[in-house]
């Protein structure tokens, strides 16, 4: 295929970080170089689009940050940007800077934010996933997905010797927003009792009985993972409906925004670094309005629109086995 002359693009990160978005910005960076292409980085996301505040990005900018947390480009959520007037102002300050391209870096709220920047704007956008919370439609990983289970299951590791000791209960709650995939893979590598996600309807009352059946086979401690976006509540109400139908106190542990800290794993390194890669020979190719993603080991591509709106499935045997695997 016949590639597209492009000299100048841009990358930005936003929304919520994720680890492996420098290693995601550092890919994009120095395969446009590869090719020639003039690169730029907004700062803060789509607010620094509209403040047209950026730094130019060559190879050099991005030594030494493919091992590093968070963005060397800093990110944000901005309101602005979601009004059409704002979205007018983002696609001005995209053409006076001479932009053939954009690359965003992000999860859910970035993608539909580039398929509503197209609307505006002619040149070609591409998303690339970045969210811990694993739900962008697409991609069977997104980048920072890994780092988050693991940095989830190394915390429950911990826990559970506390547990274990002193004969408790622990519920320990993970991030996720409205989607279950960390609390269901950090509580299956976690070896939990219960898990508590917003795909899987379950009462406290099945929980406690759970919980009361698995006292009675000598099952002395246990741990519960809740998901964010449980509709039950999270980890402090639960512990309080449990300690409400039996009495027992139900230690709380939230794991919070630990799970979007520290250095990426080598797979969301890799991930990063081949999606970042792919979207520039993308954009190379013409392709526009659409978000990378890698599916069953292929990279591939997925329109915008249905990146952000179509629901993502969690992985069905896994949810077939957590009542087996703790009995």
């Amino acid at each position: 295929m016949k590639t597209k002359q492009i000299k100048r693009l841009a990358v930005l990160t936003s929304g919520g970080d994720a680890p492996g978005m420098n290693a995601a910005i550092r890919s994009v960076v120095r395969m446009a170089n590869c090719y020639g292409i003039e690169t730029l980085g907004f700062l803060r996301g789509y607010h620094g689009l509209l403040e047209n505040e950026f730094v130019e990005l060559g190879p050099r900018s991005v030594s030494n940050t493919i091992h590093r947390g968070g963005t060397i480009l800093k990110t944000s959520r901005c309101k602005e940007f979601e009004t059409k007037e704002g979205l007018k102002k983002a696609a001005q300050n995209l053409e006076d800077n001479n932009l053939h391209g954009l690359i965003v870096i992000g999860g859910n709220g970035t993608c539909r934010g580039a398929y509503e920047l197209g609307k505006f704007w002619k040149g070609q956008i591409l998303n690339v996933p970045s969210t811990i919370d694993n739900d962008v439609y697409g991609t069977d990983a997104t980048i920072g997905y890994d780092t988050a289970v693991n940095t989830g299951v190394a915390a429950i590791d911990k826990i559970r010797d506390t547990a274990d000791a002193h004969e408790r209960f622990f519920l320990v709650e993970v991030m996720g927003r409205k989607a279950g995939f960390i609390g269901l893979n950090v509580g299956i590598a976690g070896g939990a009792e219960e898990i508590m996600i917003p795909e899987k309807k379950q009462s406290i009352e099945t929980i406690h009985r759970h919980l009361c059946s698995g006292e009675e086979k000598g099952k002395k401690s246990s741990i519960i993972v809740i998901s964010e976006g449980d509709e039950a509540g999270g980890a402090l109400e639960i512990a309080k409906k449990l300690k409400s139908l039996n009495g027992c106190e139900y230690k709380v542990v939230v794991l919070g925004h630990t799970q979007r800290g520290g250095s990426p794993t080598a797979h969301d390194r890799i991930l990063a670094t081949e999606l970042g890669a792919f979207a520039v020979e993308q954009f190379l190719k013409g392709k526009s309005g659409v978000s990378a993603g890698k599916r069953a080991g292929k990279l591939v591509l997925t329109p915008l629109k249905l990146a952000w709106s179509k629901k993502k499935s969690l992985n069905p045997f896994l949810l077939k086995l957590l009542p087996i695997l703790s009995t």
